[in-house]
């Protein structure tokens, strides 16, 4: 099997790559998170994506008061979770994976707008197969 063919909703998640860079050039560097993701639900409004923003998610453990709050879940398969920050650590990763795991997606895709060059990154759930 070749490696595109390899790649987990390829045309979805260029469409989300593309809104990425979309908003980052329009926007620029410095805007605050929140900031970038009301252009980028602007954008997928515009582009007729399907998208939740903001969704919550409880803490599984009975009796924690503990809440994420994930930025967007893409057509209910691509996790999208935007930050505005100096550089990407390995707890946003760990986040995202949550989140994946919590869901039962495959997808999550970290976009950090403070960077130079916005590299979205993907992250894969290895527990889900199908």
């Amino acid at each position: 099997m070749r490696n595109e063919e390899k790649i987990l909703y390829k045309e979805l998640s260029y469409k989300v790559n593309g809104i990425l860079f979309k908003v980052r050039k329009l926007l620029g560097r410095y805007k605050n998170e929140k900031q970038y993701c009301d252009a980028i639900e602007e954008e997928l409004k515009r582009e007729k994506i399907k998208y939740e923003r903001e969704k919550i998610l409880e803490n599984p453990v009975k009796g924690s008061t503990f809440r994420s709050k994930l930025d967007f879940i893409i057509e209910d398969t691509i996790v999208l979770e935007v930050k505005a920050k100096t550089f990407i650590t390995n707890e946003d990763y760990f986040q995202v994976r949550r989140y994946l795991s919590d869901l039962h997606l495959r997808l999550g895709i970290i976009a950090n707008m403070r960077q130079y060059n916005v590299l979205p990154k993907r992250v894969i759930n290895s527990e889900k197969t199908s």
